[in-house]
């Protein structure tokens, strides 16, 4: 009732050279849909990251068209009919887009989530797995282990760490007591804001354990996140 529904469609298209491309596409609709947009997310074995970005961007300007009613079957019937094209643009526009001057970053900026995880029972794929996500919506930053506390801490552009978050709450990506693959229930999100002037801006991304609290604040003090920490953190701890 307040976090609206989540599903995954999967359709099989003819793509530019007759090939069946499958598109995994998953919905989450608000609460207050269809006064609002769905969040979408796009994946596909046979295409690369940025052409699932492009196909998403353009069902989400597709959706702008029908806002104040139902259209997860219009974008469907959409996105089948123009697929080929939106793939033949995203090549164009890929050999032709000039490199952004250093330091410019997208229309919402770069901006900053911190996680906080109950547990981890299958912790080497769940690991694998949020090392597969980053990498591939290109975010940086760090996943933190110190004693039962589990944090990530995440940067990038908006629209990919919303992404995440979609992944990361639909996803099966742990088991549960029996062993059985299941959905990451057990996460909050402590905070989500644009990453400031005096904040450190992480180059990549990293797991690390630390044996102490001291260890960890100084984690986030050499990112300049020293507020953060003593907000979010010792909490934690009580």
């Amino acid at each position: 009732e307040t976090h609206g529904i989540t599903f995954r469609i999967q359709i099989s298209v003819k793509e530019l050279l007759d090939t069946d491309v499958l598109l995994k596409l998953l919905f989450h609709l608000p609460v207050n849909y269809p006064s609002t947009l769905p969040d979408i997310s796009v994946n596909s074995d046979q295409l690369t990251r940025a052409q699932c970005m492009d196909v998403k961007d353009k069902l989400l300007e597709q959706a702008k068209k029908h806002l104040s009613e139902p259209m997860v079957h219009d974008l469907i019937l959409w996105i089948q009919q123009h697929l080929k094209y939106v793939i033949k643009q995203s090549a164009t526009v890929c050999n032709e887009k000039p490199t952004l001057p250093k330091g410019t970053s997208t229309e919402d900026g770069i901006w900053m989530l911190l996680l906080h995880l109950d547990h981890m029972r299958a912790k080497a794929k769940y690991v694998k797995t949020v090392e597969k996500w980053t990498s591939d919506l290109r975010l940086t930053g760090r996943l933190m282990f110190m004693g039962r506390i589990i944090l990530i801490l995440l940067q990038g552009d908006r629209s990919n760490i919303k992404e995440y978050l979609i992944l990361q709450k639909t996803s099966k990506v742990d088991v549960d007591s029996s062993g059985k693959k299941c959905k990451e229930k057990m996460i909050s999100v402590l905070c989500e804001t644009k990453v400031q002037s005096q904040h450190k801006r992480f180059q990549t991304f990293e797991v690390k354990e630390y044996s102490t609290l001291d260890e960890l604040q100084k984690e986030f003090e050499s990112a300049g996140l020293t507020t953060l920490f003593s907000e979010f953190v010792p909490p934690l701890l009580k």
